[in-house]
């Protein structure tokens, strides 16, 4: 079964051709400089970069596997969570396509595709990893931040989620303010790393008194930016890495936080972490350290499937629904669903 999955979620246009679990090509236009000056996504100058650049990033794509649409069985789209208007770019030209060479649509929950982004294989059919349910599942991206029950294929239960900020969106708010530009995360690590790794000024942990699985970051950003304020220039200059390490270290402390609370209460002890903050080598080091404490496994996508949006993931995600006949004709309207959530 071969699939072209097409994903313009927020400023990656992406476009792959997948293959069961396969990878057999995925390309990625990243808006990443487009935003830079900006200090973050513009959604109209991403739903103007996608329309631009999505015609090439298929034919890009279709070349690169050594296939036509007409050997093309599928063709798999977001349809959310995302920005609206970057969404309705990807959502138009599956119909498009589809239309023109018949084919079925399989519209992909972006979320489901970071969490099989942890079993995508490339072309040679590696890792060999198998499928061994149930697994708890940490979504961290600048846009969300959730504990998933992923109890079997397609078959999801939301533990908890933010209830403001994500962590990745903390931690590019926290890069501005300590002017360091955007995307923050890897400055943030990057300054992190060379303090050291350490708690040097106590931040409030968010949430660790409550009883849910639920996450919150705005108060901790906002107890950077009082603190910030009572610091001279020259303050602000001879502390910045320390800073950038305490405010990492306090939302990483959140997020082990409450996965151990979901694995006590679950009893699932195998972890997938999906999403672009777990590209940080830090956090990486300190979630195996707490599946180890329980004998568990945890995985993560390889970078390349990781550091940005992609559609491997999303044609990987696809193809379970495919077996589940979850697809519809070229003729039916699809929906863009900016806040869509995963369920069952």
């Amino acid at each position: 079964m071969n699939i072209l999955a097409i994903d313009t979620s927020c400023d990656e246009t992406s476009v792959a051709v997948t293959s069961e679990r396969r990878v057999i090509s995925n390309v990625i236009f990243s808006q990443m400089l487009l935003h830079k000056k900006w200090g973050g996504v513009l959604p109209i100058l991403a739903k103007r970069a996608h329309q631009e650049r999505i015609d090439s990033v298929i034919d890009e794509a279709l070349k690169k596997a050594h296939l036509s649409m007409e050997k093309i069985d599928y063709i798999a789209v977001t349809y959310g969570p995302g920005l609206a208007i970057a969404l309705e770019v990807g959502i138009e030209k599956a119909q498009e396509l589809a239309s023109k060479y018949d084919k079925k649509i399989i519209p992909v929950n972006h979320m489901a595709g970071h969490i099989y982004s942890c079993f995508v294989q490339n072309s040679n059919g590696n890792p060999k990893r198998d499928f061994e349910f149930p697994y708890l599942a940490l979504l961290i991206s600048g846009g969300h931040t959730e504990l998933v029950l992923f109890k079997n294929h397609l078959d999801f239960k939301i533990l908890g989620q933010t209830r403001d900020d994500a962590a990745g969106e903390a931690l590019d708010k926290a890069a501005r303010l300590l002017g360091l530009g955007y995307p923050g995360g890897p400055a943030i690590e990057r300054l992190a790393e060379e303090a050291g790794n350490r708690d040097y000024r106590q931040f409030p942990v968010p949430m660790r008194a409550s009883k849910d699985l639920d996450f919150s970051f705005s108060g901790l950003k906002t107890a950077l930016l009082y603190y910030y304020r009572t610091l001279d220039e020259e303050q602000k200059v001879s502390q910045i890495k320390e800073l950038a390490s305490s405010f990492q270290e306090t939302v990483f402390k959140s997020l082990l936080q409450k996965t151990e609370t979901a694995m006590k209460q679950t009893g699932v002890n195998r972890l997938v972490v999906g999403g672009g903050v777990a590209a940080n080598q830090y956090l990486r080091k300190l979630l195996r350290n707490l599946v180890n404490k329980y004998n568990g496994e945890v995985y993560f996508p390889t970078f390349k499937y990781l550091t940005g949006d992609n559609a491997a993931m999303i044609g990987v995600a696809a193809y379970y629904l495919a077996q589940e006949k979850m697809y519809v004709n070229a003729l039916t309207s699809i929906t863009r669903v900016p806040r869509l959530v995963l369920t069952k």
